[in-house]
C-alpha cells in the first residue's frame, strides 16, 4: 500500500481529472489515463488498489463532474484522509463507494514514510501506533461501501 501526500488546500476536481477530458470519454479505464495527471503525472502508473491520498482542507473543490470520484474508485484508493471535503464532492464520493475521512490531525501528523491502517467500523486511523478516531460510520453507509456504491447498493437490495 502507497500513501500519496498532497498535503495543500483547494485540490479541486480539475487537479483530479482535467476538465477539458470530460466528453472525451466516460468509461473509468478512460478516466484512469489523465487522473490527477496536471497533480502527479506519475499517479496513474504507480497507484495500485488499496492505496490512500492524504490531502489539505476543501478537497474535491471545483464543478460537481462525478468522473475524479469514478477514477479514484476504480484504481483502488481505499480513502482519503483530508482536512476538509468539498460537499458535493464528499456526495459524489460516497455515491461511488470511496471512503472519505475527514481528519485533520492525521494530515498535520502524517510523515513521508509513515504507515497508516483504517478501520472504518470502529473510526479508527492508526498513523504507525498512534491510533486517530473520528466518528464510526453508519450500518447504512458501510453498506454502500461495501455494495461499492449507491446504484450497487441499491440493485443489491431490490432483489
Amino acid at each position: 500500500m502507497a500513501i500519496f501526500a498532497y498535503i495543500q488546500d483547494d485540490i479541486n476536481t480539475d487537479l483530479l481529472y482535467p476538465g477539458k477530458y470530460t466528453y472525451l470519454g466516460t468509461k473509468p479505464s478512460d478516466i484512469k489515463e489523465h487522473l490527477l495527471e496536471d497533480l502527479d503525472p506519475t499517479f496513474k502508473d504507480r497507484v495500485k488498489n488499496g492505496d490512500i491520498i492524504i490531502a489539505g482542507k476543501n478537497f474535491g473543490c471545483g464543478s460537481s463532474r462525478e468522473q475524479p470520484n469514478v477514477g479514484l474508485k476504480y484504481v483502488g484508493i481505499q480513502a482519503i484522509i483530508a482536512k476538509s471535503f468539498s460537499r458535493i464532492f464528499f456526495r459524489s464520493a460516497t455515491n461511488q463507494g470511496l471512503l472519505l475521512i475527514e481528519l485533520p490531525a492525521v494530515v498535520d501528523a502524517y510523515k513521508e514514510g509513515d504507515f497508516i491502517e483504517i478501520d472504518s467500523k470502529k473510526g479508527v486511523v492508526l498513523l504507525n501506533n498512534t491510533q486517530f478516531n473520528f466518528p464510526a460510520l453508519p450500518t447504512e453507509m458501510q453498506n454502500i461501501l461495501k455494495a461499492g456504491g449507491l446504484l450497487e447498493y441499491i440493485k443489491e437490495n431490490l432483489k
